[in-house]
């Protein structure tokens, strides 16, 4: 009976979580972008938004886990669990490739 946060402040603060994890997402590109306008190697580009994506999708992860405080139905729920796949497997992709662009500079 007794909630945690009312349903209202756990929307914002979902908001705000994926807010964040969007300016993330975009202060890392452009970060690559002047990366790359300063020819600074496209596997550092690479790393940069390798790194942005993985921060991104970390509040993105977060904020969906916080979304389980507001489910009230089945179809919800699934609806969930089928994006917080989705995230953590991109989470998985885009560590596997920070981790092969790291080995193919350390060759280099």
């Amino acid at each position: 009976m007794s909630q945690l946060l009312p349903s209202a402040s756990v929307a914002v603060l979902i908001a705000v979580i994926e807010f964040i994890g969007s300016l993330l997402l975009i202060g890392y590109v452009v970060a690559a972008l002047v990366a790359l306008l300063r020819r600074q190697g496209i596997e550092r580009v690479r790393l940069l938004v390798a790194d942005g994506a993985l921060w991104a999708l970390d509040f993105k992860v977060a904020a969906t886990l916080l979304k389980t405080m507001t489910l009230t139905t089945w179809q919800a729920l699934a609806f969930f669990a089928i994006i917080f796949a989705l995230r953590t497997l991109l989470k998985r992709a885009f560590k596997w490739e920070r981790a092969q662009i790291e080995r193919s500079g350390r060759r280099a």
